[in-house]
């Protein structure tokens, strides 16, 4: 691997002579660049600051440069943000001009080149698939449809965890079940279907095929080809099975569930039995019908609920649950709220969960302190533009440090604590709808993440439902469970899958 590495070094240096210069003259352009690490020629900053640009080592960049910085990574401009008032710039102030994505070579494959709603550039095509998505997933309509749903879906994961004897003694990895239950929660969305076990053929091949998309797309090995054009014949390899995997997922979503759906409708429209759209696919084969998007598209926006949708709250559920294991005081009071306001015994649903604020604390603490994309999607600029009094070149990739904003300490008390409490003291009017530029975990503007009305409800169903019957401990002879991040390139999951112990709780 090293002399790959370094052959692939001295192929960039050998052409270094060449265009240096070029380099050199594009940045002295009349640009008032904004500050950080001087650049090579070829490499930009890429050998200094290395491939992990997570959240925690850009925020070691701002301490240093400031609330705006600059990374040269190659070819490729990457400036960074770290400040309330610049967030607020880029998001809103300035959404349009920010408002396309930057992409890579991998997620270029993994999307159809933008073919999809989260990554196609700002514009016609970008506003139509938000509009198409919106009505059959992002509105307070389709929660009411649907929550009856969530609500049995977890009372199935109680149900599975009260049936297995290890659960209550060494212990459960209860991500695998909770896997399955947010699986159910969005194809029950999406296509009217579900899947009865962890073991169901279909289920495992889908979480398959999608784990190992996740795996290639948020994987840094891909960088040098991505930041360096000249280096990418290098990187043939690995994007072919980027393509295989893309194809097969593709594939399947077509094959096992949209011609499915197109045969349901079909027979009902055949026998005039009407009553009306059933589930999001219906609503989204309907447009298509329609000519406002192609097959293609119709396949991107699956997959882009099975990415954005599923893992990252189910990323957040594990946060939430190992806070809770880990801060057995903040779980009595979770426990002591529930059965106040609701009743011992008696099971939490959507419309209760606004009857909780200790429990709605807990969920805002949880994506503050461990949030699912630390950097959101990131943003591009389509032409040049000023941010801060600096020139941004053309389609650089802007990204704005959240995690810092919601944990910068001149910005918060304390906030390296799991402290629910401030959500109901000091920063009691603070939303995670962005109504507050210091706390972002679902962005904000016109980019943010319309998932924020699925996410929250289903974050407070399952871990009030487990809170309310269970006692969740750490396995035999550990204290507390490892809560190291393991970081992607834009993303933050736990590192461990925790095993956990439920003990069922008598009423």
């Amino acid at each position: 691997m090293d002399l790959l590495l370094l052959e692939k070094s001295l192929l960039g240096l050998f052409l270094a002579i060449i265009v240096a210069t070029m380099v050199s003259k594009l940045r002295g352009k009349k640009f008032k660049l904004p500050p950080g690490p001087i650049p090579v020629p070829i490499f930009g900053n890429w050998l200094q600051v290395g491939d992990d640009l997570n959240h925690r080592n850009l925020t070691a960049y701002a301490k240093k440069f400031g609330e705006i910085f600059l990374h040269r990574m190659g070819q490729r401009n990457l400036v960074v943000v770290s400040s309330p008032e610049l967030a607020k710039e880029v998001l809103h102030t300035q959404g349009v001009e920010f408002g396309s994505r930057t992409r890579n070579v991998v997620f270029d494959i993994f999307t159809g080149k933008g073919q999809d709603m989260v990554f196609t550039v700002y514009g016609e095509h970008w506003r139509k698939m938000r509009r198409i998505m919106t009505v059959p997933f992002f509105t307070n309509k389709v929660v009411q449809q649907n929550r009856a749903g969530w609500e049995a879906e977890a009372a199935a994961v109680v149900d599975d965890v009260k049936k297995n004897p290890e659960a209550a003694t060494s212990g459960i990895v209860l991500r695998r079940r909770l896997q399955l239950m947010m699986y159910n929660n969005m194809y029950r969305i999406m296509f009217d279907r579900r899947f009865e076990s962890e073991d169901d053929p279909l289920f495992v091949k889908l979480k398959a095929l999608n784990g190992e998309r996740s795996r290639l797309a948020q994987s840094f090995e891909y960088n040098y080809g991505d930041f360096i054009p000249i280096l990418r014949p290098f990187l043939r390899g690995y994007l072919q099975i980027c393509k295989d995997v893309k194809t097969k997922r593709l594939q399947l979503f077509k094959d096992y569930f949209v011609d499915e759906r197109k045969k349901v409708a079909s027979t009902k429209s055949s026998s005039n039995n009407d009553g009306g759209l059933k589930c999001a696919m219906d609503h989204i084969l309907e447009a298509q019908q329609k000519g406002e998007i192609n097959e293609d598209n119709v396949l991107y926006i699956v997959e882009n609920i099975n990415v954005a949708a599923i893992e990252t709250t189910l990323w957040s559920i594990e946060w939430g649950i190992a806070e809770l294991v880990n801060h057995p005081e903040i779980r009595k009071k979770v426990r002591e709220e529930l059965d106040t306001v609701l009743g011992p015994g008696v099971q939490i649903t959507e419309p209760d969960t606004h009857k909780l604020p200790y429990l709605q604390a807990v969920i805002k603490e949880t994506l503050r302190l461990r949030m699912a994309i630390p950097l959101l999607v990131p943003h591009m600029n389509l032409h040049d533009a000023k941010l801060n009094g600096y020139d941004i070149p053309a389609e650089s990739k802007i990204l704005v440090n959240a995690w810092w904003l919601a944990n910068n300490p001149a910005q918060w008390k304390k906030p390296e604590e799991f402290r629910p409490e401030r959500f109901l003291e000091e920063e009691a009017k603070v939303e995670a709808n962005g109504n507050d530029f210091r706390y972002l975990p679902f962005g904000v503007g016109r980019r943010s993440c319309p998932g924020i009305i699925l996410a929250l409800p289903i974050l407070c169903i399952t871990i009030g439902r487990l809170v309310q019957n269970f006692e969740l401990l750490p396995p035999p002879g550990q204290a507390k469970l490892d809560t190291t991040e393991k970081g992607g390139q834009f993303s933050l999951h736990i590192m461990k899958h925790s095993t956990i112990v439920l003990k069922p709780r008598s009423f």
